[in-house]
């Protein structure tokens, strides 16, 4: 018998079984050959003037982006669409030594360790730095690990990895690059199968991160060996070790309040060491006009909060304890769990398996665990297990309560350093963006996640089908399946309008595994099933003009090992694919979908922008504001257009400035223009 267990959220990072909402649908069933030209200019490349637009950095101690509403705009008022990049996947683990996912040895070491070298090594800088600028990226989303900052002990700050951060960044805004910083973190820690916080947090406050494996508190790569079960790894977020971490993050002070580290209670604990090693990223970078903006953190739990504890998370796959399962389990007693698999379908319940035979206790001796000091399990008249209070995690409002007043304060401590930064915010795993509507905003951004999850799950191309998750069912057919990612776009979009106000919406991450079909690609070169996963992605997001960072770039990625963590495989570049050093273009995947124009900087309004991947055909449309005197700047990537292109356009003159890559158009008439290009 075959189901689809219910999911609502894993970021790229998770998966996201999306509802469908309203959705705007705009030009997809008219091919691009039978638009009309009529009354249009036509050019040709040949005959467009060149120009060079060197890079000038505001002297008004302005960021180099800001807000305008819904908007992103330069120093001058010129909208920009932000096509940004995830820097990079190979963040969340050590550089020296150097610990990918797969190895045990020296695992445990939590304290020798440097992150200096991630995303890549200084010396290299310029050639990761200077290929990215060419694929057109206006924006890094930059990542740093709490564990990167503050992994020797509490209130130890790695200066020479802060240090290293600011001269990476430094050196990225010589090429017109900026940034926001991203706290990444996955299932809270690499200790419990992902990113993120330092091996002391568990310590303090009694888990033994050694004995995770055996007690079923998390499943780890490292740990576990290899073959690691494909996308096992979010399945950490409803199991003890990162469940407990998070509640005892976000409300310790309601739910444990039994739980102290150097007496004092342990959310602020938490919170404070937190925010206050990213408030040391902040110090180091507030001088640099390019850093213009944090994140809050990435793809957060609320944990047990607002859980039913019979119920479970996320997804089910593999061993499948339910909430209380797991704790019970934790605290050193087999339990009887069920057991599910992914496949081309769904996921498949096969019969139940038993966790925790040994009855090895996570708890360090002299620690009660903290869910049965609190009353929630405990044990009947024959000393068996039971579950005491299933409700005790059960608020109206999770994070209205818990998670919103943590960004207020971190968002508070970081604009105290800089308060021209920006604060992106994702919510918490499958929930909604709490409400600021009618607080001040002015200096948010919603930046939630989305993947293509069947694709993501399945690493397969599946074009006729997706899944509903308002009702698990599937939704069938191409043109529906591109218009419930039209729809889930839409929804996001106003989602922002909804909770924050007139702000923008970026689109954290999205991105498409590489190794699809079991990696053929890599013994044929031929990336067109990827090309097309990831042009239908693009095309979702374009359709509501969203900003985006894809997911990523990792300098270390292969083939035998894709980004070194949890057996993922979704970076654009790959040292496997490098067969030419002196191309720049070398070593990137599936280019003919990465590798597209988009409007960089609007000299008025952008109203809709496509592109036809398979014809090499570009459509822009933007209500033009001639009080400008700056033209409007289409990137046009080389991959597509180097050899050459035909142009439409509602009158006004054109330029190219070829070494940027960047067609420029000033208008002449106030209210819509619009540019139609097409490669030779």
């Amino acid at each position: 018998m075959k189901k689809w267990a219910k999911i609502t959220l894993i970021g790229f990072s998770s998966l996201v079984l999306v509802a469908l909402g309203s959705y705007s649908y705009l030009m997809w069933d008219t091919p691009y050959e039978k638009l009309s030209t009529k009354g249009l200019a036509f050019a040709t490349s040949e005959r467009i003037p060149l120009v060079s637009t060197p890079f000038v950095q505001d002297t008004t101690n302005q960021k180099n982006i800001v807000t305008d509403g819904i908007w992103f705009a330069d120093h001058t008022g010129r909208k920009m669409v932000l096509r940004g990049l995830n820097l990079g996947g190979g963040t969340k683990l050590p550089k020296t030594p150097n610990l990918p996912s797969h190895v045990e040895e020296g695992f445990f070491n939590a304290t020798d360790i440097s992150f200096v070298g991630r995303p890549f090594p200084l010396e290299e800088a310029d050639e990761h730095l200077r290929r990215i600028k060419h694929w057109g990226f206006n924006l890094i989303r930059f990542l740093v690990t709490w564990e990167a900052i503050e992994h020797k002990g509490p209130g130890i700050y790695d200066q020479e990895y802060l240090s290293y951060v600011r001269q990476v960044i430094l050196k990225a805004g010589d090429y017109g690059l900026n940034v926001f910083i991203d706290p990444h973190q996955d299932v809270w820690s690499r200790f419990s199968g992902g990113s993120g916080a330092p091996k002391w947090t568990f310590d303090k406050v009694g888990l033994n991160v050694t004995k995770f494996k055996e007690s079923g508190a998390a499943v780890v790569h490292n740990t576990h060996g290899d073959p690691y079960p494909r996308m096992i790894w979010p399945t950490n977020y409803g199991k003890l070790a990162t469940a407990t971490m998070f509640t005892l993050f976000f409300g310790g002070n309601d739910f444990a309040p039994n739980v102290t580290i150097d007496s004092i209670p342990v959310q602020e604990y938490l919170q404070s060491h937190f925010i206050n090693a990213m408030k040391q990223v902040a110090l180091q970078v507030k001088d640099l006009p390019n850093v213009v903006g944090f994140e809050t953190m990435n793809e957060p739990s609320m944990g047990y909060i607002g859980q039913h504890l019979e119920d479970w998370s996320f997804v089910k796959n593999g061993d499948s304890p339910n909430f209380y399962e797991g704790m019970v389990a934790g605290a050193g007693h087999t339990m009887d769990v069920e057991y599910w698999a992914i496949n081309t379908t769904g996921f498949e319940q096969g019969p139940n398996v038993k966790i925790n035979p040994k009855g090895i206790s996570v708890w360090n001796e002299g620690h009660e665990p903290i869910w049965k000091r609190h009353g929630v399990w405990g044990f009947d008249d024959q000393g068996s297990p039971m579950l005491l209070q299933p409700d005790y995690f059960k608020v109206s409002d999770p994070n209205g309560t818990y998670f919103k007043p943590f960004v207020d304060r971190y968002s508070d401590t970081i604009r105290a350093v800089d308060d021209r930064l920006l604060i992106f915010v994702e919510p918490p795993l499958t929930t909604e963006m709490p409400s600021w509507k009618g607080e001040k905003t002015g200096h948010f951004v919603n930046a939630t996640h989305w993947y293509d999850v069947v694709a993501l799950f399945t690493k397969k191309y599946v074009p006729f089908f997706t899944v509903d998750e308002e009702d698990l069912s599937l939704v069938i057919g191409r043109k529906n399946v591109r218009q419930y990612f039209e729809g889930r776009m839409a929804k996001i979009k106003s989602e922002t309008e909804h909770t924050m106000g007139a702000r923008p919406t970026i689109i954290g991450e999205f991105g498409i595994p590489m190794d699809l079909n079991n990696g053929e690609a890599y013994a044929t070169s031929d990336f067109t099933e990827q090309e097309k996963v990831l042009d239908r992605s693009f095309n979702a997001i374009e359709n509501e003009l969203l900003h985006y960072a894809l997911w990523t770039y990792v300098e270390d990625n292969t083939n035998e090992r894709g980004d070194q963590w949890n057996g993922e495989d979704l970076s654009i570049f790959s040292e496997s694919q490098q067969s030419d050093t002196s191309d720049i273009n070398s070593g990137g995947r599936a280019l003919n979908a990465m590798l597209r124009p988009y409007p960089h900087k609007t000299a008025g309004i952008p109203l809709f922008h496509q592109f036809n991947m398979e014809a090499g055909e570009y459509i822009y449309k933007y209500r033009a504001d001639t009080s400008s005197k700056l033209p409007t700047e289409l990137y046009l990537p080389d991959w597509h257009y180097g050899q050459g292109f035909t142009i439409h356009h509602s009158g006004g003159t054109l330029a190219y400035d070829k070494g940027n890559q960047l067609l420029l158009h000033y208008a002449d008439t106030v209210g819509e223009n619009i540019v139609i290009i097409k490669k030779l």
